[in-house]
């Protein structure tokens, strides 16, 4: 551990702004739902403390409106917020999408759907993380499992967002945003923070949305900079105007798409535990992991051969990973809270192989590792 390294005992949510502060966040614009509000309370506070600004908007739709807004004008930008919150953002998430506008979105996740069970756990948006808005668009959601991945993977949201030009949802769940832990907060100088790429081009010669050959991601000026531009959600040619040209359309979109699908491996974070030699492979994530974990390591115990693999990049889908695992196990069991979203998925790109079985749990209570261990045992 290095001499610079803070040990704090910290929220989950408080984790989560810490690590937005720490890769550059200097604009939060928010309407308070639990269980995220601590992560609107706590900017508040923090924000003003470094240089940076913090508005409480009139609801959520727009409070998207105002980070968009913000980051156009530099900064990096996030919202945080929580079941019906989330679904009121979709359509200015689409338009982050189509604008390319980097953003971070957090979603702590509780039970629904309207607004459903507010304090209670759950693993519910799964799928409105990836198709909530219209149209074809890229999306990355990325799911922490402990308060010090929190801070990890808040930084890695902001490192996306701006790398790709993309909004980042980081999919949190109740647990682990009220949960408090230790944590080990490294020096800024050893962590690896990425800003929006700068255009070269002089004022006069700037198109926004103008990449250069074997780019996919173009730079991006600043409102205020000097820079003439036009930023709109219809389709739109490189100088961001709008278009119906339907080349034009086939272009944008298919650029938009590949620019997360030919990275996919740089995005693509997760976890194997004692997967080596595993017959049956447990799949997780976020707070249901740990309980995952814990039942791993109930049935070696007992001689039983149980591995975990743990996605924290949500989405894009972790397709090459999950093949591969499903070429080396005999069961896969996929476990949630949920009705089986991720499942799906799962067997969509595994059950050629293996048979994929799914446990949900969506009452608004914990999966234990008692649960997790007789599910197994079942299968």
């Amino acid at each position: 551990m290095s001499s610079d390294t803070k040990i704090k005992l910290m929220q989950g949510n408080e984790a989560c702004v810490e690590g937005a502060i720490t890769a550059g966040m200097r604009f939060f614009a928010g309407y308070p739902i639990t269980p995220s509000t601590e992560i609107a309370e706590i900017s508040s506070q923090r924000l003003p403390r470094v240089g940076g600004k913090f508005i409480q908007m009139e609801d959520e739709i727009a409070s998207m409106a105002a980070v968009i807004g913000a980051s156009l004008t530099g900064l990096k930008s996030m919202t945080a917020t929580s079941g019906p919150g989330f679904s009121l953002k979709q359509e200015n998430l689409g338009y982050a999408s189509m604008a390319e506008v980097p953003c971070v979105i957090v979603n702590v996740q509780r039970g629904g759907p309207s607004t459903g069970l507010p304090t209670s756990p759950s693993q519910g948006d799964v799928m409105q993380a990836r198709w909530g808005t219209h149209g074809d668009h890229p999306i990355i959601a990325l799911s922490p499992s402990s308060v010090k991945e929190t801070y990890e993977l808040t930084i890695e949201a902001f490192n996306y967002s701006e790398k790709y030009r993309v909004p980042v949802i980081l999919l949190m769940d109740e647990v682990i945003a009220h949960m408090r832990e230790k944590i080990e907060i490294p020096n800024i100088n050893d962590l690896n923070i990425i800003d929006r790429k700068k255009p070269k081009a002089g004022l006069k010669n700037y198109n926004p949305y103008e990449v250069s050959d074997n780019e996919l991601v173009p730079p991006m000026a600043a409102y205020g900079e000097g820079y003439r531009f036009h930023v709109t959600g219809l389709t739109h040619d490189e100088t961001g105007f709008p278009s119906n040209d339907s080349n034009i359309a086939s272009n944008l979109l298919s650029r938009l798409m590949n620019k997360i699908e030919k990275n996919i491996d740089a995005i693509s974070l997760y976890e194997e535990y004692k997967l080596k030699d595993a017959e049956v492979a447990l799949v997780a994530y976020g707070s249901t992991a740990r309980s995952a974990k814990s039942a791993v390591d109930f049935c070696r115990n007992e001689g039983m051969k149980v591995g975990l693999f743990r996605p924290k990049t949500i989405w894009p889908f972790l397709e090459e990973q999950i093949s591969e695992l499903s070429k080396r196990v005999n069961k896969i069991l996929v476990v949630e809270m949920n009705h089986g979203q991720y499942a799906l998925e799962v067997e969509r790109v595994a059950s050629k192989n293996v048979n994929v079985e799914k446990m949900g749990k969506f009452n608004g209570e914990l999966i234990t590792p008692d649960e997790i261990y007789a599910k197994i045992k079942e299968v």
